[in-house]
């Protein structure tokens, strides 16, 4: 089986951006999280209310089925906050042999990111409920601080490829 590589973090650590920059280094597919909330979810997010954990699971049951059909032909990179212990090892469950790239988000960046972002449904105000939620991996696969280029980021995580 090709690897699978969940890029995790608070919303504007440059999950997106990160983790297809690092598919394309590999030859691999990218999926973004993002992209598999049905639409209850995507308008709970734009309305500024964060996620129940009800409204996750079904999610993360879909994104996980997404990562396991896509490595079938090769490595997949995946975004995903996945900010609660519970969340990573549901996907673990899900996704044998998971790796986890941890982008480890300085507050003062974030926020600075968050507001230059164009045509994105989480609103900066949810950072807070995002700081809030995050349990900061134990164990990752890797670690890696967002305060440095993004072509340094994916150096350090092609490490654990």
């Amino acid at each position: 089986m090709h690897p699978a590589i969940m890029v995790m973090g608070v919303s504007g650590c440059g999950k997106s951006t990160v983790g297809a920059g690092l598919a394309a280094a590999i030859g691999g597919t990218f999926l973004d999280g993002d992209d598999y909330h049905p639409p209850l979810n995507v308008a709970q997010m734009a309305a500024g209310q964060p996620l129940t954990d009800a409204m996750r699971w079904p999610w993360l049951d879909t994104l996980a089925k997404a990562v396991q059909d896509a490595r079938q032909g090769g490595p997949v990179v995946f975004a995903c906050s996945a900010l609660r212990k519970p969340y990573r090892d549901h996907l673990r469950a899900a996704v044998p042999d998971l790796r986890i790239a941890y982008l480890d988000a300085p507050r003062d960046v974030v926020t600075a990111r968050l507001a230059q972002r164009q045509g994105h449904y989480m609103p900066a105000s949810l950072l807070d409920s995002q700081y809030a939620t995050l349990e900061i991996p134990q164990h990752p696969t890797i670690a890696v601080r967002i305060d440095q280029p993004v072509a340094a980021i994916i150096a350090a995580l092609r490490r654990i490829v």
